[in-house]
């Protein structure tokens, strides 16, 4: 069990984010890449890549470790989504940064060698590493992380929903169920290991992630006592909210006779709607006016395709089974300015 105490201090300075960065979650990729067993939502995403690593990702590839934590790639490379900026962030970080992470990380044996040439600040070393962690994006996550960030933006955006409507404790209440319990003033998170951690008045940072299942990391440099701990929860709930973001873009055909049946700005609408979002958001997506936005919603409900409910003083629209159906289990981030 982990167990993250909060001060009041703590409380008023706890954040969401809406990525834990490109580098990161590349990382958290391969390590699921690599598990004999795999959740189905991310079954459909491993036979897309299986096998499509090239040669010039080894050398990340090989600093999986074989048991316990992983590299924390979200310090060593920041939280950047743009994985070019991620990379030129690996390679001027700090080479006493860079040594701390590999010590902690227990690697095959027949690698330390390896690991030993990064950690001491090898410059070619450092670039091959920088240019594996390009290549592992390219393959595992590149292709959908359109779609990734668009379901990102997208459980962000509920967080703050949530937080508007009961508080901050309210959204730490209904954070992860039941892998989180938030017992005041502690939130208790499910752990492979007995762990304690006082924010100290730093505040936590609340980080969806795509490549997790079910499982949640506290992210921190223990080394650095200004550093904003990152809590990364799982942003893939159910298998229909995760086959939907392994579309690759090769979906033309589809998304022109989904266009002529609906109409563009409804389709686009349509898949918008699989993550769910109010009215106003929706409009402001999509480049119409809430009343357009309304009338497509209105349609696509009478239709069978969205349900809508209310939360207070705002709706909230969302695909039903048929609609995702109907999407082919492949939603995509709905261009901005689409008209119909």
């Amino acid at each position: 069990m982990l167990r993250i105490h909060f001060s009041a201090d703590d409380l008023a300075r706890t954040r969401v984010a809406t990525t834990i960065g490109a580098a990161a979650e590349t990382y958290y990729s391969l390590e699921m890449l690599s598990r004999r067993s795999l959740a189905v939502p991310f079954r459909h995403w491993r036979a897309k890549v299986t096998g499509r690593l090239p040669q010039d990702a080894k050398p990340l590839t090989v600093l999986m470790p074989d048991h316990g934590p992983g590299l924390d790639l979200l310090t060593l490379a920041g939280d950047s989504p743009d994985i070019d900026q991620a990379v030129d962030t690996l390679l001027r970080a700090p080479r006493a940064r860079v040594r701390r992470e590999l010590a902690a990380v227990a690697f095959d044996s027949v690698h330390s060698s390896w690991a030993r040439t990064v950690a001491e600040g090898d410059g070619e070393a450092r670039r091959q590493l920088a240019t594996a962690l390009a290549a592992c994006h390219r393959v595992t996550v590149g292709p959908y992380w359109s779609a990734a960030r668009s379901h990102l933006e997208a459980v962000r955006a509920q967080y703050a929903r949530t937080f508007l409507e009961t508080g901050v404790e309210g959204l730490l209440a209904t954070l992860c169920p039941p892998l989180v319990r938030w017992s005041p003033p502690v939130l208790e998170v499910r752990y492979p290991r007995p762990v304690d951690v006082h924010l100290g008045g730093r505040g936590i940072v609340l980080a969806p992630t795509v490549f997790s299942w079910r499982e949640l990391s506290l992210l921190y440099d223990p080394y650095d006592e200004e550093s904003v701990p990152r809590l990364t929860v799982p942003a893939v709930t159910d298998t229909a909210n995760g086959s939907a973001l392994w579309h690759d873009g090769n979906g033309t055909d589809t998304d022109e006779e989904l266009g002529a049946l609906l109409g563009r700005t409804r389709a686009a609408a349509l898949r918008l709607l699989v993550d769910g979002c109010g009215t106003t958001e929706l409009a402001g997506r999509l480049g119409i006016t809430p009343a357009a936005a309304s009338q497509h919603t209105k349609a696509l409900r009478g239709a069978g395709l969205i349900t809508t409910s209310r939360r207070g003083g705002s709706v909230l629209h969302v695909t039903t089974a048929l609609g995702r159906e109907l999407l082919g289990g492949r939603p995509e981030h709905a261009r901005d300015g689409a008209r119909s």
